[in-house]
């Protein structure tokens, strides 16, 4: 029987600007994934910088040294038939490209140039202020993503974890180059980031060492604020509206620098909303019929864990899912899982991971955020084993550390905060 086990072989060596470098070989593939990511997502922001970290992320696109604009840096990524890609979050910003193995060097060459050195070209900036403020104006029409960003203002308030990654309309309008350069300098350091190589990696040589160094080597950046007390709030935006989005977020009492507690907090996830066998969807989509969507989600930060439900559903029935989504958390908590649904949530949990990583920009987000967040093993075959070992007593400890009392509640829809 073919496995996974053991699969993945890896080598890490720290560049001359202090960039950790790592290549993860994975067998059995005809792709390969170039990333590279910091630890300047938008909880490092000041509070007038909110946004800044994302805009950054849409800015070096538009060229570096070598592919000076936008043109040479999209077509460029064409011509190898790779998928270029960013994303930031409050964690970290990160860069990658995907492509068959024998173009990885191209690939490293054009992803160093334009990220390692960037124009940021002045024009090209206030041309993209409004792509931006267009972004942000598209998740303000979506009732999805309003009740996220909701979320996360009634669980953190001001705190930058409860701020939002696009930031303010005013802030893109107000950004400078000077300002905008002055937060890379700040926040890309090597010794706060990471490189990685994952995939088929026979093509990658010792050139890519070289290239990663066109990154410039900066001072090690001073911590951003710890996470909060936690001190949830409630909020709702009214809208005249059929359906309603719904969101509930916990901060579970665990030590979020503990692989196994992580590990069991995905578990107890999965098994409370996390499939189609999970308690919320069994009981909230399928016995009382109540929504469409519903769903738990556990996250992880570097100083904190969250647990968030959600559900979108007609707005009538709004009430009545919201009081029995908060009795199932504290039943699990009373009570405990089972020992069936702890085994079928393990093995579900694994299994995904398992299909995830067969995708080289999986594993490379992954290896991500271990190293960056976590400063953390990145082995793709332990994060299945992490799952794969967690216990029934381990998720039961989970259970009794999520208060069902303690929750953040937010609402888009015709509601008003006293009917929560």
């Amino acid at each position: 029987m073919c496995s996974f086990e053991a699969m993945a072989k890896i080598t890490s060596e720290t560049l001359a600007n202090g960039l950790p470098l790592h290549r993860i070989s994975i067998p059995g593939t005809r792709a390969a994934t170039v990333l590279v990511a910091f630890d300047a997502g938008a909880r490092t922001e000041r509070p007038e910088e909110n946004g800044m970290a994302h805009f950054l992320e849409h800015l070096v696109f538009k060229g570096g040294q070598k592919f000076d604009d936008y043109r040479k840096v999209n077509e460029t990524a064409e011509r190898m038939g790779a998928t270029l890609n960013a994303y930031t979050s409050h964690d970290l910003v990160a860069f990658h490209i995907t492509c068959r193995a024998e173009t990885v060097m191209e690939a490293t060459d054009l992803l160093t140039d334009f990220v390692g050195r960037p124009k940021i070209d002045q024009d090209e900036l206030d041309r993209e202020r409004g792509v931006v403020i267009q972004e942000i104006q598209r998740y303000k029409d979506q009732p999805a993503a309003v009740a996220e960003e909701l979320a996360d203002q009634a669980a953190f308030g001001d705190h930058p974890l409860g701020r939002t990654v696009l930031g303010p309309e005013e802030h893109l309008r107000t950004f400078t180059r000077d300002a905008i350069v002055g937060f890379r300098e700040r926040r890309w350091a090597g010794a706060r980031g990471g490189a990685f190589i994952a995939g088929n990696v026979e093509h990658a040589n010792g050139a890519s060492a070289e290239l990663f160094n066109r990154f410039p080597t900066l001072a090690e950046p001073g911590p951003f604020e710890p996470a909060p007390a936690f001190d949830p709030g409630k909020l709702v935006k009214e809208r005249d509206t059929n359906q309603s989005h719904l969101r509930m977020m916990y901060v579970p009492q665990i030590d979020p620098t503990d692989p196994r507690q992580r590990a069991a907090l995905t578990i107890y996830a999965t098994l409370l909303g996390g499939s189609m066998g999970s308690r919320l969807f069994d009981e909230i989509r399928e016995q009382r019929g109540l929504c469409y969507s519903v769903y738990a989600v556990d996250h992880v930060f570097s100083d904190l864990a969250v647990l968030q439900l959600g559900s979108g559903l007609e707005s009538s029935k709004c009430a009545e899912a919201y009081r029995r989504m908060r009795e199932i958390v504290g039943e699990l908590k009373t009570d405990g899982p089972t020992e069936e649904e702890v085994a079928r949530a393990r093995a579900y949990a694994a299994g995904r991971r398992v299909l995830a990583f067969e995708n080289t920009n999986a594993v490379a987000r992954y290896a991500a955020g271990q190293a960056v967040v976590y400063g953390e093993d990145i082995d793709p075959d332990a994060a299945i084993a992490a799952l794969d070992g967690v216990t029934f007593d381990e998720v039961r400890a989970i259970a009794d550390a999520v208060d069902p009392e303690q929750l953040a509640v937010a609402c888009v829809g015709p509601h008003e905060v006293d009917e929560f």
